[in-house]
């Protein structure tokens, strides 16, 4: 099998240097109002969460890795991740008042970095598969 050369199959950036990447993302869902939720894997996968605590500040726990008690874990939902696999997870904080969002390890995550989303802002974050059973969520930004 020959690799391609730019002319005998899709490289990025051929032919036009200034091309614009595009991705997809589906309608990110909206939490709103809840001292504390569960989020689930589609959740996640999702890319981004839009957070609307109004003045409660807020839980969100994140899902867990493996599938336990008929609850559908990360590793089912992102099936095809081996370790060192990566995915982007933000969070936006729209509320305007104390409602701040505090990300909480679910079974099998560990946390890393600053975990609050203080309201009217946004973090992001990275999620690293790094066994068959643990993922760990490092705060970048």
């Amino acid at each position: 099998m020959a690799l391609p050369n730019g002319a005998g199959g899709y490289q990025l950036g051929d032919g036009n240097l200034n091309e614009t990447v595009l991705g997809y993302i589906a309608t990110p869902p909206t939490l709103t109002g809840v001292t504390s939720v569960t989020l689930t894997a589609d959740q996640l996968e999702a890319g981004i969460i839009v957070a609307n605590p109004g003045t409660t500040a807020t839980d969100y726990v994140l899902p867990i890795v493996v599938t336990a008690g008929g609850v559908e874990g990360v590793n089912d939902v992102i099936s095809s991740a081996k370790v060192g696999s990566t995915f982007g997870l933000t969070i936006v904080n729209i509320g305007t008042t104390t409602g701040d969002v505090t990300v909480v390890a679910g079974t099998g995550w560990t946390l890393v970095g600053a975990v609050i989303v203080n309201n009217e802002t946004s973090a992001q974050f990275v999620a690293r598969k790094t066994s068959d059973t643990t993922w760990t969520l490092y705060r970048t930004a």
